[in-house]
């Protein structure tokens, strides 16, 4: 494997405060500009300023980096493997800058904090729209941006720092995070009324795996537990689709393409009234615990604090 393209440099260009110095708003503006046009001309004049100062720009971030960002060509300039991991951050410090000022501009308007807050699926049609409605009816001043993630990219945001608050199944790497119990629930199977199964008698997993299964996406702690299942039960989990969220489980169900598993609390919002039917599941790990998560204290906001107390007074004892 060869090693990035190297620059040759000054020592002092690859100091902190020389990184810190080059790499403003400005520059890191241009930089994804040209990512995107492939061209320092285009770029240049998207950000508004002269090729020649662009040139300049891009040249003294590479040298300050001591790396190639992008390779030239006769028909424009691609990003080198470096270029592509730094355009990931570009993106996402320009976004965070712009969120600076909506939010700040925000209060102005009387909004008094903003909390960024991850759940996974479950929690978000299950509990969340309920206690987060009794949470504005005491803080209406404040405002919440909740992102649904599967369990593991709730944990990453709150370790990147994407969040305050996040709700994820306990099956998932917690990585040290605080976690206290936010709710519990169980599996159950989703089938039509007129299926085989459809008993009202308490069933092990493993008797459905003759049946055509719909599952949710790859990533999902309830898919993941069913996989584990079948293995565990030697036998093949018949897949027939993957679908992104609840609703279209119930309504593929419903369209008789096959069983799936979903929570009883999401059973009871959707299923019960599409008529459709769920039985409850022997298995032991069809009980689940959903975590309220966060880094350290110090690291909450006063608005966040409010948020996470109000939650996990909202779970059942």
């Amino acid at each position: 494997m060869t090693s990035p393209e190297r620059l040759p440099v000054p020592d002092s260009a690859t100091s902190g405060s020389s990184l810190l110095r080059r790499l403003d708003l400005t520059t890191l503006q241009l930089f994804v500009a040209v990512a995107e046009e492939s061209t320092l001309t285009k770029a240049a004049a998207r950000a508004g300023i002269a090729a020649s100062a662009a040139s300049k720009r891009l040249a003294d971030l590479e040298l300050d980096l001591d790396i190639a960002l992008f390779t030239r060509h006769a028909k424009g300039m691609q990003l080198t493997p470096a270029g592509d991991t730094l355009l990931v951050h570009a993106r996402r410090m320009l976004l965070n800058v712009a969120m600076i000022g909506v939010e700040l501009g925000e209060y102005r308007q009387g909004v008094r904090g903003h909390i960024r807050m991850l759940a996974n699926l479950s929690a978000v049609v299950a509990f969340l729209p309920e206690d987060l409605q009794s949470f504005f009816a005491a803080h209406s001043d404040l405002r919440i941006e909740l992102e649904e993630r599967p369990s593991d990219r709730v944990v990453k945001g709150i370790v990147d720092g994407w969040a305050e608050i996040g709700i994820c199944s306990r099956d998932a790497d917690l990585m040290n995070l605080n976690a206290t119990v936010y709710r519990r629930d169980e599996l159950v199977v989703l089938m039509r009324p007129d299926h085989v199964l459809a008993r009202n008698t308490p069933i092990a997993y493993a008797d459905t795996l003759a049946f055509e299964q719909i599952s949710l996406h790859a990533e999902s702690s309830i898919f993941t537990r069913s996989r584990i299942a079948a293995r565990d039960a030697g036998r093949p989990l018949k897949r027939r689709i993957h679908v992104p969220g609840f609703d279209a489980i119930c309504r593929t169900v419903q369209a008789d393409l096959g069983i799936a598993l979903i929570p009883a609390p999401v059973f009871e919002i959707l299923g019960r009234p599409l008529r459709l039917h769920a039985e409850r599941l022997t298995d032991s790990w069809a009980r689940r615990e959903l975590v309220l998560i966060t880094a350290d204290e110090a690291q909450l906001s006063s608005a966040a604090k409010l948020l996470r107390d109000h939650l996990l007074s909202r779970a059942p004892r």
